[in-house]
C-alpha cells in the first residue's frame, strides 16, 4: 500500500476518500481537515481565545494539539465528574498532555463544587447518568468560558458522533434538535458562548490513528457511565455502512447540513435572561441546571 502523495510506504488506507498516506501525509491529510471546517463553518479565527474541553480521551486531546499545532490560541478545560477510578486516570492524562506542552489548563471538579458526583445524580434522578452529565458539562462549559474571557468554546465531536446523533434524530424525528443540528452553535446575545466541532470532517478511526501516531497518550478505555448508550447502536449501524459503501457517514451528515437542515426550524423560545439563581443564561426564571441541582440534592 503507497501513499498517494509521495508513494512512500503507507501507515493508513481511507476507503472513503480512495487513498492511502504515510505517516507525513497523514498528518497533512489530518490538520488540513480539522482547519478546512474552521475555516468553512467560520468556528474562530487566530484573534479569538479558544477553550477546549478535554476529557483524557483521543478526540479532545487531538483536537487540542492539531489547535495549538496551527497556532491558535488554545487553553484547555478539564471538569471531574466523579466517576470512580475513571475521573481520576483522565485527569492524569489531560495534566500530563499540558505540562508536556506548557499550556493552561483549568480544572474543576464536580462533587467539590456542587457536592454530588454523576453517578449519583443519575441515581437520584432515576435517570441515564448521561443526561445530567451532559447538562451540567454544557452549563460549565459556558460558565468557565464566560469568566475566562474565552470567545468560543470547542469539543471533540467528531464525525462520527455527529452522524449517529443526526441518524437518531432523523429516525425518531427530532424536529427542535434537527433544526439546530451543527457544528457550530452561535453565541447569543451576552450569556452563550460560541460553541464549535472541529473535528466534524474526520472520522473517529482517523482521530485514534492520528494521536497514536502523535504519541498522544489518551484514557483508551470508554466512560463506563456510556455503557449501553444508543448511540453506540447507531455507530454500529453506520460503521457496518461505511464498509459496504464507504464514504455514508459523510454523504449522510454533510447532505443534511447543505440540503436538510434549513427545512427544519426550532420552535424553542431563546428569549434569555439571567438565572435568578446562578446568573447563568436561560429561557426560565431559574436554569435547568439549577433545578436539576436541587431535585439531586433533595433526593439524596
Amino acid at each position: 500500500m503507497k501513499c498517494v502523495k509521495c508513494r512512500g510506504q503507507a501507515v493508513l488506507e481511507l476507503r472513503r476518500h480512495n487513498s492511502a498516506f504515510c505517516r507525513e501525509h497523514f498528518y497533512e491529510y489530518f490538520e488540513r481537515q480539522v482547519e478546512r471546517a474552521v475555516r468553512e463553518f467560520e468556528m474562530f479565527s487566530a484573534a479569538d481565545r479558544v477553550l477546549v474541553a478535554v476529557s483524557g480521551g483521543k478526540d479532545s486531546l487531538v483536537l487540542w494539539d492539531c489547535l495549538l499545532r496551527s497556532g491558535y490560541r488554545a487553553d484547555g478545560l478539564y471538569i471531574g465528574l466523579g466517576i470512580p477510578g475513571y475521573s481520576d486516570r483522565s485527569a492524569e492524562k489531560v495534566r500530563a498532555f499540558a505540562e508536556s506542552r506548557q499550556v493552561a489548563l483549568r480544572e474543576l471538579s464536580v462533587p467539590k463544587e456542587f457536592g454530588f458526583d454523576i453517578p449519583q445524580a443519575g441515581k437520584r434522578l432515576r435517570r441515564p447518568a448521561c443526561s445530567p452529565c451532559g447538562l451540567t458539562k454544557r452549563y460549565l462549559f459556558n460558565r468557565e468560558a464566560l469568566s475566562g474571557g474565552y470567545n468560543v468554546v470547542a469539543t471533540g465531536h467528531n464525525l462520527d458522533d455527529e452522524a449517529a446523533v443526526l441518524l437518531g434524530n432523523l429516525l425518531h424525528w427530532n424536529t427542535d434538535y434537527l433544526g439546530r443540528q451543527s457544528p457550530v452553535l452561535e453565541a447569543r446575545g451576552e450569556g452563550l458562548v460560541r460553541k464549535v466541532k472541529p473535528l466534524v470532517r474526520v472520522t473517529e478511526r482517523e482521530t485514534a490513528a492520528y494521536a497514536v501516531l502523535r504519541g498522544i497518550d489518551y484514557i483508551v478505555e470508554e466512560c463506563p457511565m456510556a455503557v449501553g448508550a444508543q448511540s453506540h447502536l447507531y455507530k454500529e449501524v453506520l460503521n457496518r455502512l461505511e464498509q459496504v459503501s464507504p464514504g455514508s457517514k459523510h454523504q449522510l451528515l454533510f447532505g443534511f447540513l447543505e440540503r436538510g437542515r434549513g427545512r427544519f426550524q426550532s420552535s424553542r423560545n431563546l428569549d434569555l435572561r439571567p438565572c435568578e439563581e446562578c446568573g447563568q443564561p436561560t429561557t426560565a426564571k431559574v436554569c435547568a441546571f439549577c433545578r436539576t441541582r436541587h431535585l439531586v440534592s433533595s433526593a439524596g
